[in-house]
């Protein structure tokens, strides 16, 4: 059974840091490319990065281009979205998806996901 877990979210100042994890059960890195998702209050969930190990290949949104980055652990099977400068719009519930299917890419992840975890709150504000 496939299955992911974020952890991480919290209460930040802005111009602060966060560091999301997303640890996966039943399947590897290696084999499905992870997406992050974000849903304001209000608005409806947006992709905002996707990592696919299998070729390198990334996607960031413009709105966390250059501010947020995405990271691996081998060892644990965790995937990180490393956070800095927070904004207030940053403000959301945020979600690790990737797509069932044998042979995804992050295109596919990014419209396509059919595995999620349970979302962890980032809440940025003075």
């Amino acid at each position: 059974q496939l299955q992911l877990e974020e952890s991480g979210g919290g209460l930040v100042q802005p111009g602060g840091s966060l560091r999301l994890a997303c640890e996966a059960f039943g399947f590897s890195f290696d084999y499905a490319p992870i997406g992050w998702f974000r849903q304001a209050p209000g608005k409806e969930r947006e992709s905002i990065s996707c990592f696919d190990y299998s070729d390198g290949s990334t996607y960031y949104a413009d709105s966390v281009k250059g501010r947020f980055t995405m990271s691996r652990d081998n060892v644990n099977n965790k995937q990180y979205l490393q956070m800095n400068n927070l904004r207030p719009e940053d403000t959301g519930i945020y979600y690790c998806a990737t797509e069932r299917a044998r042979g995804s890419s992050c295109p596919r992840v990014r419209n396509l996901s059919d595995v999620w975890g349970q979302g962890t709150q980032v809440t940025v504000s003075s």
